[in-house]
């Protein structure tokens, strides 16, 4: 089992940045494949960002270079740094946990991954 707890959500408005964060815990294997997902009201859930154990990152279309994924490997914890928020970035933000390798195609696909974290909101104000 492997255990995911995001936080750093929060309300800002347009233009600002939050940080999130999810931290990774239980039967850690060395060859995760990390991402983080979202979904707002009535809509299905979307990639944001994606990383491969080798490192390799991918992005939805609509990140445009805002958002940028990282892990610390002392803390186990995989962050979603977001800058240039707008509005339309409102959304409950998932992170998620793959045990195994993937290809690089499929790191926004939210069947790819096995591991789920309750949530952390994010809501952005105009």
């Amino acid at each position: 089992q492997v255990h995911l707890v995001e936080s750093g959500g929060g309300s800002v408005q347009a233009g600002g940045s939050l940080r999130l964060s999810c931290e990774v815990s239980g039967d850690i294997e060395r060859n995760l494949c990390l991402g983080w997902f979202r979904q707002a009201p009535g809509t299905g859930r979307e990639g944001v960002a994606g990383r491969h154990y080798d490192g390799t990152t991918k992005y939805g279309d609509f990140v445009k270079g805002r958002f940028t994924i990282s892990k610390d490997n002392t803390k186990n914890t995989l962050y979603l740094q977001m800058k240039t928020l707008q509005p339309e970035d409102t959304a409950m933000y998932y992170c998620a946990v793959r045990t195994g390798s993937t290809f690089y195609s499929l790191l926004l696909y939210s069947s790819e991954y096995n591991y789920w974290g309750q949530g952390t909101q994010v809501t952005i104000s105009s």
